[in-house]
């Protein structure tokens, strides 16, 4: 399935517009990658570890969202748009969504 942050594809009309579809992913963190990344914060570097939960819980939003656009019948997502919040206790939770259009391309 197409997944695109654009209004539209080129070259291709939109034949149906089916509906605002979504996904969501919420993940935790946890010690040892608090505790990681703090040595990071000291040392300089990238904190590989959040990065990796981060890549992680976008990739599981995308893939919720485009199985909801399956489900209705959409070959296409557009004007995706992903979003990022901390949420719980001390911040120690990711959630990732991801919006966009349902569409049928001819």
């Amino acid at each position: 399935m197409l997944v695109t942050t654009t209004d539209g594809v080129e070259g291709r009309q939109v034949k149906q517009y089916l509906g605002i579809c979504s996904g969501e992913a919420i993940v935790g963190t946890n010690i040892f990658k608090d505790m990681f990344a703090g040595i990071r914060d000291v040392v300089g570097g990238r904190a590989g570890s959040y990065e990796k939960t981060l890549h992680d819980a976008k990739d599981l939003a995308i893939k919720d969202m485009q199985e909801q656009a399956a489900d209705w019948g959409a070959n296409a997502v557009i004007g995706v748009d992903l979003d990022y919040e901390v949420l719980g206790k001390d911040n120690g939770m990711l959630m990732v969504t991801a919006n966009g259009t349902a569409v049928i391309l001819e």
